[in-house]
Order: structure tokens, then sequence, then C-alpha cells
């Protein structure tokens, strides 16, 4: 994805930031909203688009704000916070027509990522029995992706409509005009599925899994059968011409040499990052576990027993693969996951704060959170040990190469604070959210471990998405006392 830096001062107390600085688009520019760092003197006024301005408006959503903001009232600051990022998908970025299709951006770029998408609207999903219009949007999201895979399975983001002279056109690759990047990762394919069954397990809703969705699943499948590389390297190739090493992909664009071992290849991260070994542990993990997931729906609402199997059988060699082969002996922390493997004994020990990460893996469900070995490797991951570990006197968290050396994702420390059993360490995690999010009210793709106010990309809905997701998962776990208590 691209970065934007941008520098906002510190000096003083109170700042004034339009809409548009937030990263809002279509709010009103006269809305100059004052920002105090000084909490609980001052009720903060909302930085979201003025109400004609927001592209979706959901009935149910706008309800649970008023409830979670009266229930922080100790903590203004941490619910001005939570009523800026909550909804920030659907007032900017969600291109509903009203009926079966909806486009999701992902904020500053307007493109869709399967994987951003899915994430975006996968706290909302819990509300769609209340909201029809919502169920209805949300429907329409599944649809699009599905649509999205059927159209090219390798491709990671797509153009609401077709863009001869799109900014990725050139790259050596097979593009199309409907495709914003062509970057295969096995995430991308993950997360449809994974937001599929979750609307279907909420709503009971199986009109989404017809025709277009059994085509997705075979292009699900046959991608992951190519890219075992059982009969070879597979037909995907991608290089681009760039300066930025990790942009593009070494061997004549077919990878580091991966030897076949049950496991499937991904050429590039959740970070849009080339791989340095093709078997990327995180996103194995996930497609084991939404593999099971789709096979479940093709046995229960399709009635396609033989599919099912195949989902189920390619899960099973898979998640045998990674015991035989992701699991590492560390000489501090004992037996961790690898965080990249070849299948010819070489590993990768680090991760990066894109989800699925190594620390993600328990929040996305795909490790339960009491395995020993996950938590050997969430201790590695959140150390200086993990070479994308960054610590200063602003903050700690995991960032990764995508954006360089010393920048925090604050997307680590929300996956810290998911992945927890510890109060005192959630607590942490929520008030260096708090600390760290400039004086804007929303959260950023990262800021730099010593100044917050420098940071990358002040419009990233997923981030603020799953702010709040955090915020009503841990008012639904029984810590709203932590919360009131948690201060910048």
């Amino acid at each position: 994805m691209k970065t934007t830096k941008k520098l906002l001062t510190t000096a003083a107390l109170l700042l004034t930031v339009t809409v548009a600085q937030a990263g809002i688009a279509g709010g009103n520019a006269d809305n100059r909203l004052p920002l105090v760092a000084k909490q609980d003197k001052t009720v903060m006024k909302t930085n979201r688009p003025a109400s004609a301005d927001r592209l979706f408006v959901s009935d149910a959503i706008e309800k649970k704000i008023k409830e979670v903001k009266k229930l922080l009232k100790d903590n203004q600051y941490l619910a001005w916070m939570f009523e800026n990022c909550f909804p920030n998908t659907l007032d900017t970025t969600v291109h509903w027509d009203g009926s079966d299709d909806t486009f999701v951006y992902t904020g500053d770029i307007h493109a869709m990522w399967l994987r951003d998408s899915g994430a975006q609207v996968w706290p909302y999903v819990q509300f769609a029995n209340d909201d029809p219009k919502l169920k209805q949007m949300l429907k329409g999201v599944i649809l699009r992706q599905l649509k999205c895979i059927n159209l090219d399975p390798y491709a990671n983001a797509f153009n609401k409509e077709p863009l001869p002279n799109g900014d990725w056109m050139k790259d050596m690759t097979d593009m199309n005009p409907m495709l914003h990047e062509r970057k295969y990762e096995i995430d991308s394919l993950c997360y449809p599925l994974r937001l599929a069954y979750h609307y279907w397990k909420v709503t009971g809703d199986t009109s989404i899994f017809g025709d277009e969705w059994i085509a997705a699943v075979k292009n699900v499948l046959k991608t992951f059968r190519e890219q075992q590389r059982k009969d070879g390297v597979g037909p995907y190739r991608f290089q681009r011409v760039t300066e930025r090493q990790l942009d593009t992909v070494c061997c004549d664009g077919k990878g580091n040499p991966a030897k076949p071992c049950g496991l499937i290849c991904s050429f590039f991260r959740p970070s849009d990052d080339a791989t340095t070994f093709l078997y990327l542990v995180p996103s194995n993990f996930m497609a084991v576990s939404n593999l099971r997931k789709a096979a479940e729906i093709l046995q229960k609402v399709n009635g396609c027993e033989d599919l099912s199997a195949q989902c189920t059988s390619l899960a099973d060699e898979v998640a045998e693969a990674l015991q035989q082969y992701a699991v590492v002996e560390h000489p501090k922390y004992g037996k961790i996951y690898a965080f990249e493997v070849d299948g010819y004994g070489n590993h990768l020990l680090m991760d990066d704060a894109n989800v699925p990460s190594l620390l993600a893996m328990a929040y996305l469900g795909d490790v339960d959170v009491n395995d020993p070995v996950y938590q050997n490797t969430r201790r590695f991951v959140w150390s200086e040990d993990n070479p994308y570990f960054f610590r200063g006197t602003a903050g700690e968290g995991i960032g990764g190469p995508h954006v360089g050396y010393d920048m925090v994702w604050p997307m680590s420390i929300m996956m810290k604070a998911f992945t927890s059993q510890d109060d005192d360490e959630i607590k942490w995690c929520v008030e260096t959210l708090q600390r760290t999010d400039a004086d804007t009210g929303f959260m950023h793709e990262s800021f730099n471990k010593n100044d917050p106010a420098n940071f990358t990309r002040s419009w990233f809905a997923w981030q603020n998405t799953l702010f709040g997701e955090l915020i009503l998962k841990l008012i639904e776990d029984g810590k709203l006392g932590l919360l009131k208590e948690a201060r910048r």
C-alpha cells in the first residue's frame, strides 16, 4: 500500500484539526474540532463527517455508539476515540448500491482489498439482525468479494470499475483494468471465507451461498493446490519496476525455491511485502481454519459432500505440515512458530504487525491461546529478539519492513490486547493506544516509537474499526472498569 507521512505539532495542548486533516473524506471543512490533551475536562466534539456526508448510516451502530459513550463517561477521551473510530468504515469507505453490491475502500487508497474489506466490516456483523439495511450491505460485501475471487484469485486488490491507466497496470503479471494490484497472498482468499462464515453463523442467511460461492471455493482450492508446488511452480509470476525491494519478486517473479511439503506458498505478506521464504506460517494457519469453515458451509448448506471433503483434506494436509515444518527450537524461548519457512530447513524468525501475524493467530482462532508453542512465540515476537519489534519513549510494538525502522503499528498493540489474559497488560495496551493517536482521535498505520505525531496514513479504516472492535470486546468481556481507569 502507499504510505503517506504526515507530521503534526505537539507543542500545544490545544490543537485544531479539520475533518479533512483527520483523513475523513467528504467532511465539513468548517467543522473544526478542539482536541484537548487533558481529558475529562472538556467534552470533545465528534471527529466524524457531518451526518449528511456519511456514506452509510446504520441505526444499530449509532445506537451502540451512544451506549458505549455513556458507559465510558468516566473516560471521555476513550469514548471520543471510540465514536470516531468504530464507524469510520461505514462513514467513509462503504459504497453500497442499495441492493446486493458493496465496494469498500481501504481508506486513502480508493481500491478494495479482500483482506482489508473483510476485516473492516467484520465487527458490524454482530449487529446485522438488528438492522436490515446493514445486513443487506454486509451481504453485498461478501458477494463483491466472491466476484473478485472469481475474476482473479491471485489478485489482492480490486477497482470499483475498470481503470486502464491504473497505478500498477505496468506490473509484469497478468494484469487487467479491474485489478488495482495483483500481489498473491494466501490471506486474501481466507478473509472472504471467514467473513461469509461469520455472517452465516450470526444471521442464518444462506442466500450468499449460490453459484458464485461454489465457483469461488473451487478457485480457492485450485490456487492453493497450484501453490503447494507439487506439479511445478504454478502459473503465477510477479515483477515490478521499483526501488522498493519487497515490492517485487525474485527469480524472474517466481520467488525463492520452496520444497513441496504440503504447505501453501504465499508470494506476499498481509503487509503487501514480498515474502523471503514462500511458506508464510501465519497465513498457512489461516488457510487451515478457513478451509474448515468452507467445508462446513459446503456440507450443511450446499450439500456438496465432495467439495467439502476436498477442503477438509487440504486443511488436514496443511495442518500436519505446519506441525512438521513450522515449529523451530529457539535457544531462549524454546519451541516457537517461525514466520516463514521453505521446506528445506531454512526459516525466518520475526513477526510483522499485519494480520494474519504470529501474534494474531489466537485472535483469528487459528491456534488456541493456551497452545504452549503459541505462548512461547508470543513472548518472542513482543521482544527485541524480534527484529521488527521497536521500543521507544512514546510506546512499543511490532512494525515491519513495509514502513521500516522505529515505526510501531497500533494494530500490533491491539493484537496484544486481543490475545492477552492479563488485565494489567490489556490496560497498558489501551493506554498506549490512547496516548499515541497524535491527538487526532484516530488510529494510524504506524507511529514513530519516540514521537506519535510522526505517523503514516491518517485515513486507514481497518485500524480504526479494529480499535472499535477491541473496545466492544473488552466491554463484553467484563473489562469496563479497566477501560474507565485507562488514562493517556
